[in-house]
């Protein structure tokens, strides 16, 4: 099997944990890990993990300059981004993760038009709006009578806050990734992320009933820290080495359908007219946010 191959496998097996960690991480919150808990085993978990393989990657120091944005990284990427998300994910419902998650590239192309001076063309325009307009409709008009997402509104907030968090550290982190190796900054950004997340998850940490835990959600804690970040980043590097980065970019597309496809056969969601309209018109902006405007001859 061709390298390129097994790049477009690997692509495809980030995908595909991305889109049903929706269903999995919510299915043992709140009864049995609290939110903020899950992400400080989540972070010290991947960092053990990090460490554990940093040898692999050269012997690298950070420079003085450069801990400030290695700071922001972590405080965006590995704290307010992982705290919204799983937030979110306890007041709301999976399908609505898996699209409002898919606007991170929209937000990518904002803070780069603000930050970074970039060109926003007629294409990239009504594709942030559009973006916008279903993010808002999912927010405004998404709520449902149920159990399990005691508040749909506030829930779908934090996953906007999420992916803004998220396509922020993007931004930050591809100046970073240019200067130093992966493992270098990943070691670094968990090892501070563990710091930061420990006095907020530690009392939830705290109310853990281990022993009465049942198997599956040990399962599915393992299955978070293991599969969702250390493994998806490994496969994203490897797929970033043989594939472009618009084929990877791709493939967020399959993330929503993925999500909604597996929140339905385990029978965690249910469709309704404004989820599809409001995954209709966020995959239709980012789309054409992303679509690279062809150069005139």
């Amino acid at each position: 099997m061709s390298k390129r191959t097994l790049a477009f496998l690997a692509a495809l097996g980030a995908t595909t944990i991305y889109a049903i960690n929706h269903t999995i991480a919510k299915g043992v919150m709140p009864d049995h890990v609290r939110p903020f808990g899950f992400i400080l085993l989540r972070v010290i978990g991947v960092a053990a993990l990090f460490w554990s393989i940093s040898f692999l990657g050269p012997k690298e120091k950070i420079d003085r300059k450069d801990w400030g944005s290695v700071l922001l990284a972590a405080l965006l990427g590995m704290v307010v981004n992982m705290l919204a998300y799983f937030k979110g994910l306890e007041l709301s419902t999976p399908i609505n993760s898996s699209v409002l998650m898919t606007v991170s590239p929209i937000v990518v192309i904002v803070l780069s038009a603000l930050y970074l001076k970039e060109r926003v063309t007629l294409n990239k325009g009504l594709g942030i709006a559009l973006g916008f307009i279903g993010a808002l409709a999912l927010v405004l008009f998404g709520a449902e009578l149920r159990q399990d997402a005691p508040n749909i509104p506030f829930g779908n907030v934090l996953f906007i806050v999420n992916a803004t968090a998220y396509g922020g550290y993007l931004i930050v982190a591809k100046t970073l990734l240019a200067k130093y190796h992966p493992f270098t900054l990943m070691r670094w950004l968990f090892l501070i992320a563990v710091v930061i997340n420990l006095p907020i998850g530690l009392p939830q940490v705290l109310e853990i009933k281990w022993s009465t835990m049942p198997l599956w959600a040990y399962g599915t804690i393992a299955f978070v820290i293991i599969c969702t970040t250390f493994m998806t980043y490994l496969f994203n590097i490897f797929a970033m080495t043989q594939l472009k980065a618009s084929t990877i970019g791709a493939f967020i597309y399959l993330q929503p359908l993925f999500g909604i496809l597996f929140a339905l056969l385990t029978g965690k969601d249910s469709l309704t007219a404004v989820k599809i309209g409001a995954a209709a018109l966020v995959l239709l902006g980012v789309y054409l946010a992303s679509k690279k405007s062809k150069s005139n001859p």
